[in-house]
This record gives structure tokens, C-alpha cells and sequence, in this order.
């Protein structure tokens, strides 16, 4: 049976390690390629983060279902959903566990909470947004990827990640990231987030500045070797907004690479409006000041100026 936990404020939580069934909905069928590698033997564990997720989650865990290479744990972390009925139908699938944190504890700190719940076996941890949506292949192929003989010091991957508009069911036809990436002057942006998307675009891998946090499929022992005080992968003073970023960041400074696949496609249905004055106040300062964080962590002069300003706007003005 699947497990379910509830995780107090000020205590601590690790469950039992255990090495889960494939779902029923799907068998694994890994090609020729993926077997010389070892894709077959490898255990991935999930992190899905939810809040009110009840519209996205399905389609999630559906698409993880009918993976080439099923994950071998799935760990739901609800951190304070208004009505948390919608997760019960998950308590009994064997290869899911459900903890349930302390209200408004945030996607960094769920996340930091999800760890702890990895199994032992674990090589590899996606952390993955409720609200995207991976193809059948894209784990497969993802470890294919990391388990090649040159890409042991790669510590995470992601793809071409394209908008999904769920209301719709229907991919939007957009990119809505290949990675993040930072201009001279200090801002940080999803590579070509927005744009019509084009098949032939990209054909090659390449190394990245930092991954987003919808799609972030890492290796564990980079993450092992990230982690901060009370083995937190996320800095949970971040809250939510850029803590991506640092996270890329980080992994870097440790030498681990970033890398972006062409072949790993899977859609997110973005909560961020790109029209920034529809965003609640809040979570625009909130980004403007990690943002912030990020150029003085960096020892950036140009970067910490910039984003002081728009910190400031933001802040003072409401921009």
C-alpha cells in the first residue's frame, strides 16, 4: 500500500525506505540502448510539490504512469491545500507516498521535506511541478543521458519544456523553457519562453546556466553533495521564485555540469502571467528579492544594481 505521513512544523520526518511496484497502468519497456546502459536497474524518485493541485495533479501522475521506464517512488508533498480530499485516491497506489506538511510551507521547503522521504536505492530525484506533463519516453531517455561514460560529472538535465493550457487540454504551441539563462546585466529568463515553437530548433546538447524547477531532473548524488544545513537541497529562506537558480547555481560551484537535452519534451501550464501586474504583490517581491539574494551571492556589481532597482520598484511602487 501506498504511505501516507503528516509532518509537524518542529519535528522531523524520514520515512521508511522501500522499493515500490511499477504502477498497473503502465509496463517498462526499455529499448536495446537503454539496457547497455543500465536505464533498467537505475531508481528514480519523484518530487511533486502540490497546493490546490487537484486540476493538474492527474494528468501528471498519468503521464508517469505510461513512462518508457515507470519512476520507482513518487512522493506527493501537500503543503496546506484548502481541501486535501482530492489526494486520497492516491493513498492506495503502492508506488506513491503522501506527506503532508505544515500549511504554506512553500515549494522549497516541501521539497527540503520530500528528500527526506527518498528511498535508500534512489539514483536519480525529479523534482517535478504538478503542472507538467512528461512525455512517455523522457526518463528514460534522461537517464540514458546521465548514465553515459562522458556525462558522470553531469549533475541535472531538463529539455525542451513547451506551454500547456489545461483548461484546454491542449499543448499551446509555445515554448515555455529550454533552460534559464542570464544577461550581461543580471536578468535571469526562460530561453525562449513564449516564442512559436519549432521542431528543428535545437539538435544538439548543450551545457546551461541553470535549469527551471518545473522539469529538473537531478542526480542524487549531486544533490548529496549540495545540501545545506538540516539537509536541505532547497535554502528554504527563498520560499518560492529563483530558488532554481540557486539551486543550478550551487551545483555548479561543486562542479557538477547543467545540461540540456533536445530529445526530453514534456509541457508545463505556468502559473507565472507574463504580464507581471496581474501577479499578486507579494509574489512579485518575493521574486525581486530572491532575484536580489541570487547578484549579491554571485558578487555581481551590475547584477546587484539592477535588481536593487526593480527590487525597489516592485517594493515601493508596485511596478
Amino acid at each position: 500500500m501506498g504511505n501516507t505521513f503528516s509532518f509537524e512544523e518542529t519535528g522531523s520526518l524520514r520515512a521508511e525506505s522501500f522499493k515500490s511496484e511499477v504502477c498497473s497502468e503502465s509496463e517498462a519497456r526499455p529499448n536495446l540502448q537503454s539496457q547497455a546502459l543500465g536505464v533498467g536497474s537505475s531508481f528514480c524518485s519523484v518530487i511533486i510539490v502540490t497546493y490546490n493541485s487537484q486540476l493538474h495533479l492527474p494528468k501528471a501522475l498519468e503521464c508517469l504512469a505510461d513512462q518508457t521506464h515507470p519512476p520507482g517512488q513518487i512522493i506527493l508533498v501537500d503543503t496546506g491545500s484548502t481541501d486535501r480530499s482530492y489526494l486520497s485516491r492516491y493513498e492506495n497506489r503502492p508506488e506513491i507516498q503522501i506527506v503532508f506538511a505544515e500549511k504554506n510551507a512553500g515549494y522549497c521547503k516541501g521539497n527540503n521535506i520530500g528528500m527526506t522521504c527518498v528511498a535508500k536505492e534512489c539514483d536519480y530525484v525529479f523534482l517535478l511541478n504538478p503542472d507538467a506533463f512528461l512525455t512517455k519516453n523522457y526518463l528514460e531517455k534522461a537517464i540514458a543521458f546521465m548514465q553515459d561514460r562522458n556525462q558522470q560529472r553531469c549533475g541535472a538535465v531538463t529539455g525542451v519544456t513547451l506551454g500547456y493550457d489545461i483548461k484546454a487540454d491542449h499543448p499551446t504551441g509555445k515554448y515555455d523553457t529550454t533552460g534559464i539563462f542570464r544577461t550581461w546585466y543580471g536578468r535571469w529568463f526562460d530561453r525562449y519562453q513564449g516564442k512559436e515553437y519549432q521542431p528543428s530548433l535545437f539538435s544538439k546538447s548543450e551545457e546551461l546556466p541553470a535549469i527551471c524547477g518545473a522539469v529538473f531532473f537531478c542526480r542524487k548524488k549531486a544533490l548529496d553533495a549540495i545540501r545545506l544545513e538540516e539537509e536541505q537541497i532547497f535554502d528554504s529562506t527563498f520560499y518560492m521564485y529563483k530558488e532554481d537558480i540557486d539551486l543550478s547555481i550551487r551545483l555548479r560551484k561543486k562542479g557538477w555540469s547543467l545540461f540540456f537535452v533536445p530529445e526530453l519534451v514534456a509541457y508545463h501550464c505556468r502559473g507565472w502571467n507574463s504580464d507581471r501586474s496581474k501577479m499578486p504583490r507579494q509574489m512579485r517581491v518575493c521574486s525581486a528579492r530572491n532575484e536580489l539574494r541570487i547578484q549579491v551571492r554571485l558578487l555581481s556589481f551590475i547584477g546587484i544594481v539592477y535588481s536593487a532597482v526593480k527590487y525597489f520598484a516592485v517594493k515601493v511602487f508596485n511596478l
